[in-house]
């Protein structure tokens, strides 16, 4: 994570800290005892907070970070999870067999566009407050099966009408996330 990005969930926590105080879920006044401080600072610091943030993004927009492929414990499938923040993982030639994407409050772009998969391969995914960028190749069918609350999937990907072509059977369960699927 970018120094900036620190930066300004810090000052939007700052902002946060001073609404539980006058809300009377905190009790620090001796922190805010300044007129000014009581509805100006908060309203600046999220500002503020809020603005670094998105510049930041603006600035690098590809600040997802790349990892190698997490292989699990049966030497095949694949498990991600990611906790505030972003991952990437891009497949380049190597076997597909599956994976588990877990999702809180961060995002996960897997690329398999250039994977090998020759039979029918599950992913199971979870998000809660999180999405997950799912990139497949033209050769595959792809079926969803979906249990959403404010979350959903969005399958965008070309449909593939050879029923003998393996197939990706994808199992997701969103909590104020989602999970978009492209080629």
């Amino acid at each position: 994570m970018k120094a900036r990005t620190i930066i300004g969930i810090l000052l939007i926590v700052a902002g946060v800290w001073k609404l539980a105080n006058m809300w009377g879920l905190i009790e620090n006044d001796w922190l805010w005892s300044q007129p000014w401080t009581a509805y100006v600072a908060p309203a600046l610091l999220l500002y503020v907070g809020e603005k670094t943030i998105v510049n930041s993004y603006r600035r690098d927009p590809d600040q997802w970070l790349q990892r190698p492929l997490p292989i699990g414990e049966d030497g095949k499938r694949i498990c991600c999870s990611v906790h505030y923040g972003g991952d990437e993982y891009v497949y380049r030639g190597e076997p597909f067999h599956g994976a588990r994407l877990d999702a809180f409050c961060g995002g996960i772009r897997m690329d398999l566009r250039e994977a090998v998969i020759t039979e029918d391969e599950e992913i199971d995914i979870h998000t809660f407050c999180g999405g997950i960028e799912l990139y497949v190749p033209a050769h595959v069918n792809i079926v969803v099966k979906s249990r959403s609350f404010l979350g959903g999937v969005g399958n965008s990907a070309t449909r593939n009408a050879d029923p003998q072509a393996p197939t990706i059977h994808i199992v997701a369960s969103n909590f104020c996330g989602g999970v978009d699927i492209k080629n």
